[in-house]
């Protein structure tokens, strides 16, 4: 054996060692580094909340029945099912340098602490403190650089405009299941959409003010120069592609069960024949 047919193992060893040292991240380790999969894992019970409170404020409802129903759609969502979806998503849209360049932010203390936060404030019991605290926080910051940052900020997430379609897609299909219930009274789905469409500007004003709570309340102990920091890895390729791809994975996963869930809510209100 000559001492060139030794050395290829090596080398090839070494290169195999060198390529998975340096090798990007999968989507799936970056969510896992990321607060998001904690924060998917409670979406269902968010969802339960969610709706089964706006049943009962509306007054049109049984308490029972709206419970019921949060039930539903408690079961209508599966957590690991919509980080799949993320994965997925992340998978075929983001480059190996994406990918990379999300894992290093999201490896820094700065981001450590700020998903630390994040996860506590999207409790679903956290959003009565959150409703708790905002006269007081919107009293303290006003006119602050922190206030004067969430513009940037809720440009860069996308917080308001996903959150306002995401609710007008979930009204519309709500809406649009549950009026089996009207027979040939019911608006026809065009109607309904008009109508609902129509209350976007009203949606919009009342969702930003609700962002902007959560803003306060959730990055109260972040300080302005690690919310910068934060909002420039939002606003950079790598961020923005990244955040974009898990709120649309999101908002797909949420509108998905909605017919199903609007089918199951018509039959648990039809008067027996």
């Amino acid at each position: 054996m000559n001492a060139f047919s030794q050395i290829k193992p090596i080398l090839v060893s070494i290169a195999l060692l060198y390529g998975s040292a340096h090798a990007a991240p999968s989507a799936e380790t970056v969510l896992e580094a990321s607060p998001i999969d904690d924060i998917v894992a409670q979406y269902p019970a968010m969802m339960s909340q969610g709706i089964r409170q706006g049943l009962k404020q509306s007054g049109r409802i049984p308490p029972f029945a709206a419970d019921s129903i949060g039930h539903v759609v408690s079961s209508s969502y599966n957590a690991a099912e919509i980080q799949a979806q993320i994965v997925s998503g992340l998978e075929s849209s983001l480059s190996d340098q994406q990918l990379q360049t999300v894992m290093e932010w999201y490896e820094t203390p700065v981001a450590k602490k700020i998903g630390k936060a994040e996860v506590t404030a999207s409790r679903p019991e956290a959003w009565a403190e959150i409703q708790a605290k905002a006269p007081e926080l919107n009293r303290q910051f006003r006119g602050s650089e922190r206030a004067g940052m969430f513009d940037r900020f809720d440009k860069a997430s996308r917080a308001t405009e996903s959150a306002v379609d995401t609710s007008i897609a979930v009204q519309l299909g709500l809406a649009s299941a549950l009026s089996a219930l009207k027979g040939d009274n019911a608006a026809s789905y065009d109607q309904m959409k008009r109508q609902i469409e129509g209350q976007r500007g009203v949606l919009e004003g009342m969702v930003s003010q609700q962002v902007y709570d959560s803003y306060l309340f959730t990055y109260r102990d972040i300080s302005t120069g690690e919310l910068d920091l934060y909002i420039q890895f939002l606003e950079s390729d790598a961020g923005s592609q990244f955040s974009r791809v898990v709120t649309n994975s999101i908002q797909q996963a949420i509108t998905d069960p909605i017919e199903s869930i609007g089918s199951q809510m018509v039959r648990m209100l039809r008067p027996a024949s």
